[in-house]
């Protein structure tokens, strides 16, 4: 059952009698409680799901990790790693897929991993550190790097001493029988959270960067994706939430899953069960220079033999990688720009006569499934006749090219609505604005690329990118944004107190008849 206040986006509380038959995709219970033991090296973690999730035997487990890296394909990063994700499920059901992400790893190349993952048992407000002893597995033990973790806690005083949380969790403890087979010697600073607010989990990510500067460490986030949707819906909506990964915004991630679980596809649990892993590993992984999330593989319960197809789990990995090319505008092709121009006309014949239906259900292509700021803009013989948008995303793309269609044809009050004989003579045009980023000066607006966003006290204005031919100098684009379109002062941009963001635009429109 779940535990009251503890349902949500990125975590189901549940105790081991609700398991459903994938039950190593998720939370299994020991068969005697790891208790922390003594030895000469300090206090030792006991393994808490040897013989359940992973073989218990030392020679067994040995040839199962060697056997699943072998077989994993070998993958090509575009950049350096930073940071690498991983599920965390029975290594019947995910091993396969950690494998692809493990086989990137040399003896050598890091002496510390950070592992962050989900606290399935245990409510964490934070962040909650083991910052003492050894984990035990079948293959030996694994120090924690403990002035590190003392380090990290004085960063942030969200990241909470919290032994309980680590006594009975599986998240952590799956991933080490593959880094003690890639690594050999290497410490560990283990932190589990499940909080679902992105501004926490961002605060941990960025004090926890700032700690792992100059130092060899990977940063390992250990969560599963989608949890019992039907196979037909996880393959779609995992690739769609793993596409979010790529601008590297957590706070636009966030807000994907979200949109994903509005949609209450049934039997849907969560989007990840590690959200707040995830939220915190990128924010990290920012700060340490990633700029990319490279998809490395993806698969979930329903493509393991024997494996139900009615209720999945999604696995995937996933490296946070530094390339120098960040993800900019939104990465929308010929072909899914024609489709969208067409969804937009069918979409006002729709409301004119109810010919063409609206799009129902996921896309098969993720692209069109992200949640997008949208302006559909329509003229007639070179003259505006409607234009209707919004600069937060707030439904999948291809949804909000249908729905600002027809509000630009026929809310627009400006206009009255289009009429059906006029529909031959409408041109449209699509305004793909990408997430919004928050930057600290005015220093960082590039002029003709970036539209702007300012808020301050309730008010807020933006101009599209397009409004730098009318006012080429910065100076005069920033002010007359902020006089125009935000009622506040012509310098109110200068004042620390406005927030500024920027966003770029792909615009694209039919051809000319």
């Amino acid at each position: 059952m779940t535990k009251p206040g503890f349902r949500g986006f990125g975590l189901r509380f549940m105790s081991p009698q609700t398991l459903v038959p994938c039950l190593a995709a998720c939370l299994m219970n020991s068969a005697t409680a790891a208790r922390p033991s003594s030895d000469a090296d300090g206090e030792v973690r006991p393994p808490a799901v040897a013989g359940q999730f992973y073989p218990d035997r030392p020679q067994d487990l040995s040839t199962d990790v060697e056997s699943y890296l072998t077989r994993a394909k070998k993958a090509d990063l575009p950049g350096p790693l930073v940071a690498l994700i991983v599920p965390h499920a029975g290594y019947a059901y995910s091993a396969p897929v950690a494998a692809i992400g493990y086989r990137l790893l040399r003896e050598g190349d890091w002496d510390t991993v950070v592992l962050l993952g989900v606290a399935h048992r245990v409510s964490v407000p934070g962040a909650a550190i083991l910052s003492r002893g050894r984990f035990s597995t079948p293959l030996g033990t694994v120090p924690i790097n403990e002035s590190l973790c003392r380090e990290i806690k004085s960063a942030s005083p969200l990241v909470r001493e919290m032994p309980d949380a680590h006594r009975e969790e599986h998240s952590l403890e799956v991933q080490l029988p593959f880094l003690q087979t890639r690594l050999k010697q290497f410490s560990i600073v283990p932190i589990l959270m499940n909080t679902e607010d992105p501004e926490t989990c961002q605060r941990i990510g960025r004090a926890l960067g700032h700690a792992l500067k100059g130092k060899k460490a990977l940063i390992v986030i250990s969560t599963d994706l989608s949890h019992y949707p039907a196979k037909t819906v996880a393959d779609k909506m995992d690739p769609t939430t793993l596409a979010a990964l790529r601008w590297m915004d957590p706070s636009y991630f966030w807000q994907t899953n979200r949109t994903m679980m509005q949609r209450r596809e049934k039997n849907l649990s969560c989007t990840y069960c590690g959200e707040g892993a995830v939220l915190a590993g990128m924010a990290a992984a920012e700060v340490l220079g990633a700029d990319d999330a490279a998809l490395l593989h993806y698969a979930n319960s329903g493509d393991v033999p024997g494996g139900a197809a009615d209720r999945v789990v999604g696995y995937a990995a996933v490296a946070f990688v530094k390339t120098g090319k960040p993800m900019k505008g939104f990465p929308v092709t010929a072909g899914q720009k024609t489709l969208l121009l067409k969804t937009a006309r069918a979409a006002i014949l729709h409301s004119l006569d109810g010919t063409k239906e609206p799009p129902s259900g996921l896309s098969d292509d993720p692209i069109l499934n992200l949640p997008a700021a949208v302006f559909v803009t329509l003229t007639q013989q070179g003259r505006l006749r409607g234009c209707i948008g919004t600069t937060q995303p707030q439904m999948p793309l291809q949804e909000a090219v249908f729905s600002y269609a027809q509000a630009s044809a026929f809310e627009d009050h400006r206009f009255s609505p289009v009429q059906k004989g006029e529909l031959d003579s409408l041109h449209i045009e699509i305004s793909i604005l990408s997430p919004l980023k928050r930057i600290p000066h005015a220093e960082s607006i590039v002029p003709r690329t970036h539209g702007v966003v300012v808020r301050q006290g309730g008010r807020s204005g933006l101009f599209l990118p397009q409004v730098w031919e009318q006012l080429p100098d910065k100076t005069d684009f920033l002010s007359e944004l902020c006089s125009q379109k935000a009622g506040l002062s012509p310098d109110a941009w200068k004042d620390p107190a406005t927030e500024l963001y920027v966003f770029t635009v792909d615009s694209f429109e039919e051809s000319s008849k």
